[in-house]
């Protein structure tokens, strides 16, 4: 029989302090929605859980145009809150197309980042909007760029006894956004994502454009022009769809996202 100790830190700093005892034989758990899983299959076999629920780590803020948002932060709350709605309105609308109401309901943002699977929204959303992720260990802080954070499929750049604590991004409340995604069944994993972030001038030219996209590639992938995106992508095949079909939906998802997002920007 399999067993593991569980244990529940009051703060940050003992929460910390145990990743550093125990190494790879813990894992986190925060919202549960991708260590449970593993756990009941198997596929990880930690001797120590550390549930960081409890720890201050959930609010959304905004101050110096910049939004912060805590690494406990619920994907039901990015749809939900009124200042993601004001300072960065993508990150409500990638947060809908996430799973299913349990999983929006428990599933956390600092967990799908740690996480780092390349078809999952919030990675290409906050690749799109060049976030800054907060991480914290027992030897001290540093703020990383989301480019630089996923290095490959369930990959990041933590370093042993480092967790995601918090995201911060420079609002842009001035730019038209869009999420447009391909998946096989509501709430499953995207086929293709795609994120776009467009900016007009006075005269309604483009200003700035960003894209990223989701399940092409081992990691997201960010891009400034559309087509050269497009051209330059390789996406893999799978049991489902041939990297030639992704290849296509990726350049099909592209226009249309930037379209809704000039119409916003118009608006």
């Amino acid at each position: 029989m399999y067993g593991f100790e569980y244990v529940a830190p009051e703060t940050l700093d003992d929460a910390l302090g145990l990743v550093r005892e125990h190494g790879d034989d813990a894992k986190i758990l925060a919202g549960g929605q991708s260590l449970i899983p593993i756990l009941h299959y198997r596929l990880a076999r930690p001797r120590v859980v550390i549930d960081i629920n409890s720890l201050p780590l959930g609010d959304v803020t905004a101050d110096d145009g910049r939004l912060r948002i805590g690494a406990l932060v619920r994907y039901h709350e990015l749809e939900e809150s009124d200042t993601i709605a004001r300072r960065c309105p993508v990150l409500a609308e990638a947060a809908r197309l996430i799973g299913n109401v349990r999983v929006r309901t428990l599933g956390t943002v600092g967990g799908s980042l740690a996480h780092a699977d390349p078809a999952a929204e919030l990675p290409a959303v906050m690749t799109a909007l060049d976030a800054r992720l907060v991480v914290a260990s027992a030897s001290g802080r540093r703020t990383l760029a989301a480019r630089e954070f996923f290095t490959g499929p369930l990959t990041t750049a933590l370093t042993p006894g480092e967790i995601v604590t918090g995201v911060e991004i420079a609002a842009v409340p001035a730019y038209g956004w869009a999420v447009e995604e391909l998946s096989r069944r509501a709430g499953d994993f995207a086929i293709v994502a795609v994120v776009a972030l467009v900016r007009l001038d006075r005269l309604g030219r483009v200003d700035d454009a960003r894209l990223a996209f989701g399940g092409v590639a081992d990691r997201p992938v960010h891009a400034r022009a559309a087509q050269v995106a497009r051209d330059a992508l390789d996406p893999p095949s799978d049991a489902f769809v041939s990297g030639a079909y992704r290849r296509h939906v990726a350049g099909v998802l592209c226009r249309r996202a930037l379209t809704r997002a000039v119409a916003r920007a118009l608006a």
